[in-house]
């Protein structure tokens, strides 16, 4: 039997954990590290007054003897930046955190034991106010700025007992926790992804400090022209209850929030009195979330310019996508068309030079614009860039078995076939693509294409329209004349069926809404395999959980449903995971997870066309994964991936070219033959958009 050393640390700094693990460790002390092997006595170190005990440095330096922590990374880098330089090999670390989230499962400890249900989480102590006591600096006024053995004696024995706590619901859960999704390769995967996360990515400190230099410049003048304008009501467009009280009094304007999309759409009402208009633009302005970016890329910045810890592994529930963390890269705002090309370098000189709020009307739209330039290559080296191109639309094409569309992707990957979006259109109004237009007839299509794939409706083309900027009046009235008559009729009755149901028709006019749903229609109708496998998936569903220990196969996928887990085995031979899954009285398929907006662990309902959006994604997920120890090899270093896109690090010579990275991510893997893969990119000193 494999040696198992389970580990855990309580550590004391002045900074805190706001700034990411990195950072912290770098500047932390590791007072306390409990631990047992194997099924040994859980034991604690107090490393201010105990040498190592034997037994745990033999376990230490043993390369053979597992290391099983929750949380890992931030155990394993405490113990080799802090006071103990403890410095055990990547491949030896075993995390039950990463583990739960590739099972769908939270993080959180303690959460996670109660789903688990494992009994030693009950603990004995409440360790809250002893961590407060111990583990931070003590409040300002406070006579003793840090808490000791010496100082508390009798709480530093329950701190003790405290840390003995966590070993024994640690080694439960290593015990009981589902394996499928972390071993093997994607246990290999998860090794790879500390190493990224250990390696970082250089930051533009001169950068980000004058974004946050003009940024408080322009919120303090935004603030004294608010405070002016409002005679004092107001002290700044920040203030959310008094703007919304003061806009209601002054001007008799209800608005029902302050969130960006309601204040866009109320600024296009021509009968907004302009002094709203002009408070809500201020609003707008200054609600940008640069500013909090900059900061988190301050803060989390090591001391050698480089900042570290940015991908949480499986962070995405289900599909197993990394999520970001920290300064969050995953949703970095995208640049607006004037700051394109040259300019997007200009803007980021202006902003140095503290010079964007003399140039710029909007300059905390361009601050917001530009701030994934603060990643830059350091000298000697480049950024090379590489993103899947329309993977998800690839991966429910094949895994459906949509043959026309495949073959079109293989078309356009050879330079014979059309534009995709400008296919869609086409293919939805059985015209020739080569009379689509350019304008909004490829936007359709690429509405379409975006939002419809996965059982969307009138409300997820309203989504989609906004986001690419049509105008749905004009849509309605350009689109309708060309809709054959049996769609429309369709698309009237469902208008008149949401009418009887009191449905949401989302304040849409009659003839908008024929439009939209005889899009949905249309685009249905043009793909029949994608459009089958929403009831194909969900009857799998139904069958598997009918019949625990079966497995039922649709299309590229099994299904199978075994002791309260449904698990749905994609081509790579991942797991998709649904704890507790079970059909209510509704037939409806519930399943426990984490809310999407709510962020709480409960019930989450499901669907076909949301299977098969879990599934596309993890799949293009799956491709990305398969490229990485490839790309690192060639000596790419992968320094960030956010979605479909990887961002390596490279010696500024011929060899280490985007052509080259995107050879890579076109590469298919064994289980993808004959889905049609492509990916494009750039080299750049400083990240980018493309």
């Amino acid at each position: 039997m494999q040696n198992i050393l389970f580990i855990d640390t309580e550590t004391f700094c002045e900074r805190t954990l706001r700034g990411g693990t990195y950072a912290y460790a770098a500047e932390c002390e590791v007072m306390l590290v409990s631990w047992a092997i194997n099924d040994g006595p859980p034991q604690v170190w107090d490393t201010q007054v105990e040498l190592m005990p034997p037994d745990l440095a033999a376990a230490i330096h043993f390369s053979k003897c597992l290391v099983v922590a929750h949380n890992a990374r931030f155990d394993r880098n405490v113990l080799r930046l802090g006071n103990l330089k403890i410095d055990i090999p990547i491949e030896r670390w075993h995390c039950t955190a990463a583990r739960a989230l590739a099972h769908s499962l939270p993080a959180g400890l303690e959460k996670l034991c109660h789903i688990m249900q494992v009994d030693e989480a009950d603990k004995k102590i409440d360790g809250k106010a002893l961590i407060n006591l111990f583990c931070k600096p003590r409040p300002k006024n406070a006579k003793i700025r840090r808490a000791t053995r010496d100082t508390h004696p009798a709480e530093w024995k329950e701190f003790v007992e405290y840390a003995r706590q966590d070993i024994p619901a640690l080694r439960s859960l290593y015990k009981k926790l589902p394996s499928w999704n972390y071993r093997g390769e994607e246990l290999v995967l998860w090794h790879l992804d500390q190493r990224i996360n250990d390696r970082g990515v250089a930051v533009d400190t001169e950068f980000s400090t004058a974004a946050m230099r003009t940024i408080d410049r322009v919120a303090g003048l935004s603030a004294n022209e608010v405070n002016l304008r409002t005679d004092g009501e107001v002290g700044a467009a920040t203030q959310r209850d008094k703007l919304l009280r003061y806009i209601l009094e002054a001007y008799d304007v209800r608005l029902p929030d302050l969130k960006s999309d309601t204040l866009q759409r109320r600024m296009d009402d021509p009968d907004l009195p302009e002094q709203v208009k002009w408070l809500i633009a201020e609003r707008l302005e200054v609600s940008q979330t640069s500013g909090k970016k900059h900061k988190a890329l301050l803060k989390a910045v090591s001391a050698d310019g480089r900042m570290r810890g940015l991908l949480t592994f499986c962070g995405a529930h289900r599909t197993g996508r990394w999520a970001g963390q920290t300064f969050q890269p995953q949703n970095l705002t995208r640049p607006p068309k004037y700051l394109e090309g040259d300019a997007y370098d200009e803007a980021i000189d202006a902003i140095k030079a503290d010079a964007c709020d003399l140039i710029y009307d909007k300059p905390l739209e361009v601050i917001s614009g530009t701030v994934r330039g603060a990643l830059i290559a350091p000298p000697g080296r480049k950024l090379v860039i590489a993103d899947l191109a329309n993977i998800e639309g690839r991966f429910a094409a094949w895994v459906c078995g949509e043959e026309w569309k495949l073959e079109k992707f293989r078309e356009y990957d050879r330079g014979i076939g059309e534009d995709l979006y400008k296919i869609a259109y086409a293919a939805a109004f059985r015209v020739d693509v080569k009379t689509v237009d350019k304008g909004l007839q490829r936007q359709i299509g690429k509405v379409m294409e975006l939002m419809l794939q996965y059982e969307g409706g009138v409300g997820a083309f309203l989504t989609g329209a906004a986001t690419y900027g049509i105008d749905l009046n004009e849509l309605a009235e350009r689109a309708l004349p060309t809709i054959p008559s049996d769609v429309r009729a369709e698309a009237e009755d469902m208008l008149t069926w949401f009418r009887k149901e009191k449905r949401n028709t989302y304040g849409l006019p009659d003839d908008v809404f024929v439009a939209c749903d005889s899009l949905k229609r249309l685009w249905r109708r043009a793909h029949p395999a994608i459009t089958s496998s929403w009831k194909g998936l969900k009857n799998g569903v139904l069958n598997a959980i009918g019949y625990p220990g079966e497995t039922f196969t649709v299309g590229k996928v099994k299904i199978r449903y075994s002791n309260g887990w449904l698990g749905i085995r994609l081509p790579s031979g991942r797991t998709l995971c649904y704890p507790r899954a079970h059909i209510d009285a509704q037939g409806r398929i519930v399943y426990e997870g984490t809310n999407q907006y709510t962020r709480q662990w409960g019930k989450v309902y499901t669907y076909g066309g949301k299977l098969l959006e879990n599934i596309t994604q993890a799949g293009s997920r799956d491709i990305m994964a398969a490229a990485m120890p490839k790309v690192e090899a060639a000596g790419f270093e992968i320094v960030l991936s956010v979605h479909d896109e990887l961002v390596t690090e490279a010696d500024d010579k011929e060899p280490f070219t985007a052509e080259g990275l995107s050879a890579f991510l076109s590469w298919n893997p064994s289980w993808a033959q004959g889905l049609p893969l492509t990916a494009a990119g750039f080299e750049t000193y400083r990240y980018r958009k493309e």
